[in-house]
């Protein structure tokens, strides 16, 4: 069993907490988390859903559920629009944005998934090089 973890979004109307073990955490490439993040890959753990719960109103809650998709769905603040937990469809899981974490998990990645569908432009961070801060121009 993991320490009870919180998380929120970027205005701080939404807050959440999971209180159960952390099933998985991993790094998502496909096409709808690429979309969703504006990144890479989506970072989530996923908690089941009775170790989940909402800290705040949820009245800026959005949500978002492709009809062609089977598990995916999305859910966003609506006030800043941040990524937040959502329940997968069919009810079985909650996945949860690793940035929108306000505390460090018990748990660490573990694997990349739908890595055919990668970006074509995406280089692993380990290629790249590392600054404190922003670099100097160019």
């Amino acid at each position: 069993m993991n320490k009870p973890i919180e998380g929120s979004c970027l205005c701080g109307a939404l807050r959440y907490q999971a209180s159960g073990h952390l099933d998985i955490f991993q790094y998502c490439h496909c096409s709808r988390c690429r979309k969703f993040t504006g990144s890479a890959h989506a970072a989530n753990l996923f908690v089941q859903p009775e170790h989940f719960q909402w800290l705040s109103s949820t009245e800026t809650l959005g949500r978002f559920e492709p009809d062609n998709s089977r598990y995916f769905a999305t859910s966003f603040c609506k006030t800043c629009g941040s990524s937040m937990p959502w329940i997968a469809k069919g009810g079985k899981v909650v996945v949860i944005p690793a940035g929108t974490l306000d505390q460090v998990p018990d748990i660490r990645p573990s694997q990349n998934i739908f890595c055919n569908s990668r970006a074509e432009w995406y280089r692993s961070a380990a290629e790249l090089p590392e600054y404190d801060q922003l670099p100097p121009r160019r």
